[in-house]
């Protein structure tokens, strides 16, 4: 194919090659497919053949499995240290979970933060990594994710992905989130242009075809991957000494979700449905340990009825939350689970997301996301908006006399929030109503700070790398919001780095 053709490329094996506009479909497609849940790409796939039946689909140095952040960053780095790689991905479009991530991209002792005079430290990232995870993280993963992120950040900005925006998110210590200058959503705004990065560069890769099987040669080396094209039905043998399993996590099974939170079986989900935890299963397959598998993270802000989140950031840029009866009730910028529980401990166990027009001008996803599906209430007036939510009139305007009052005045927040407090004063005024949904899933493969994946003995599988969320140890038993886009970029390079260094580049 020409560099110019746009054409859709089908491969000898019967799988789908992504070209250029294909691989700028998983960025654009991404908004529609949220918008529908992405319900219709859950079916199931066709029954496999016998795998002598198997097709060959070429021999290359790594096969990243997933394309999503994690997989598209360690493609672009491997194939940027001269490595032949193919990426395999079982949905329809790139993109993953990565699609939908909305806050940013924590990273510390960043330009951004040092013109804006916010003192940091690795120190104290990780410090608020690991206490905001309960104190169980790998400190070494996470030292080795805060050491590296502006490292991150800097050769995202090559690569032509500015985050130079900076905000706050919940257990963080200082501002160190990093976000899209215009107000896009992180996850869409990296997706496309990781999407543009690899197509520009020729990366060869495949929607359509899921990893069943990673096969081991007899010296007990890696050798292959058996994928199905779910179209087809074809088995295909792809041929490589060096894997990345870079297919995420588990969100969206339910049933694999309730073996550890079964209270969670019918909660609504933020998670892309190709969300399963197979590449989970397929590194535990050949030989794999796993870490923190029972650690599962509910975001506190999720509309119900289209299982939309509502960015933390936004309450990063100022929004509180009220309940049914038209109170406050928790410091909004605790870390997810404790908020998420507080929550749960309201009438009905839900509540609004009450901002104004300042949070709505600095989050497009607002506008994109809720205005535009009829999701957002809104009024000139804090009375028009409080009768439009059907709460307290009473006690929402004590509520909004107490917040802003206690800003106005420079005293301590009655909720003991001490970071982001902004007045809720600028018309129109603006309520979304929002509950908890699974979000992320922290445990996964054990890897070290190579991102090798370990055995149950501690020892590495040679040949064999993962990164982003499929992996565990880094969040411990609670994800930082913007921790996420860290990991990925991180972690996605060091596998990258570590798959060239073993193939001897």
């Amino acid at each position: 194919m020409t560099k110019g053709d746009q054409n859709i490329q089908t491969t000898a094996m019967g799988g789908r090659a992504i070209g250029r506009r294909d691989f700028l479909r998983g960025a654009i497609g991404s908004g529609v497919l949220a918008a529908m849940s992405m319900a219709w790409l859950s079916g199931c796939a066709p029954s496999q053949a016998s795998a002598s039946e198997a097709r060959d689909g070429g021999s290359y140095d790594v096969i990243v499995v997933g394309a999503g952040g994690a997989g598209m960053t360690a493609a672009t780095s491997a194939h940027d240290g001269g490595a032949r790689v193919i990426l395999l991905e079982k949905m329809a479009v790139a993109g993953g979970n990565t699609c939908f991530a909305e806050g940013g991209m924590n990273a510390c002792c960043t330009k951004l933060q040092k013109e804006e005079g916010i003192e940091d430290s690795v120190d104290l990232f990780a410090s608020d990594t690991f206490k905001g995870g309960h104190d169980l993280g790998n400190m070494d993963l996470i030292r080795y994710l805060c050491e590296n992120s502006n490292a991150a950040i800097e050769r995202l900005a090559e690569r032509g992905m500015n985050l130079t925006k900076i905000s706050t998110s919940g257990g963080a210590s200082v501002p160190r989130i990093h976000r899209p200058e215009d107000g896009s959503a992180v996850g869409k705004y990296l997706v496309k242009h990781m999407c543009e990065q690899c197509a520009q560069r020729g990366v060869d890769a495949v929607t359509h075809m899921g990893v069943q099987e990673i096969l081991i040669g007899d010296d007990g080396s890696i050798a292959d991957v058996r994928a199905l094209d779910d179209r087809s039905g074809h088995l295909v043998d792809y041929h490589a000494p060096a894997i990345v399993i870079a297919a995420g996590g588990f969100g969206a099974n339910h049933e694999m979700l309730a073996q550890y939170r079964p209270e969670l079986r019918e909660a609504v989900t933020t998670n892309q449905p190709g969300a399963q935890g197979d590449g989970i299963l397929l590194g535990q397959a050949a030989g794999g340990d796993v870490v923190d598998i029972e650690q599962i993270q509910v975001h506190p802000t999720v509309e119900q009825s289209t299982s939309i989140l509502l960015s933390e950031g936004i309450r990063g840029d100022g929004a509180i939350l009220v309940n049914a009866d038209g109170n406050r009730f928790t410091d909004e910028l605790l870390t997810r689970d404790v908020v998420s529980a507080a929550e749960w401990a309201q009438p009905g166990g839900w509540a609004f997301a009450v901002f104004d027009r300042k949070v709505y001008d600095e989050n497009k996803s607002i506008k994109e996301k809720f205005e535009e599906k009829n999701l957002a209430l809104s009024s000139d007036t804090l009375e028009g908006l409080c009768e439009l939510m059907g709460v307290d009139a009473a006690n929402f305007a004590a509520t909004m006399e107490a917040y802003n009052g206690a800003i106005a005045d420079d005293v301590d927040d009655p909720f003991g929030r001490w970071k982001s407090r902004y007045p809720i004063d600028e018309a129109p005024f603006y309520a979304i109503k929002v509950a908890p949904g699974i979000h992320h899933t922290m445990g996964g493969l054990r890897i070290d700070t190579e991102a090798r994946v370990l055995d149950a003995s501690g020892d590495p599988i040679p040949g064999l790398f993962a990164a982003g969320e499929v992996t565990g140890g880094i969040h411990g038993g609670n994800r930082l919001g913007g921790n996420a886009i860290c990991d990925i970029n991180v972690f996605g390079h060091r596998a990258a780095e570590s798959v060239l260094e073993f193939l001897g580049r």
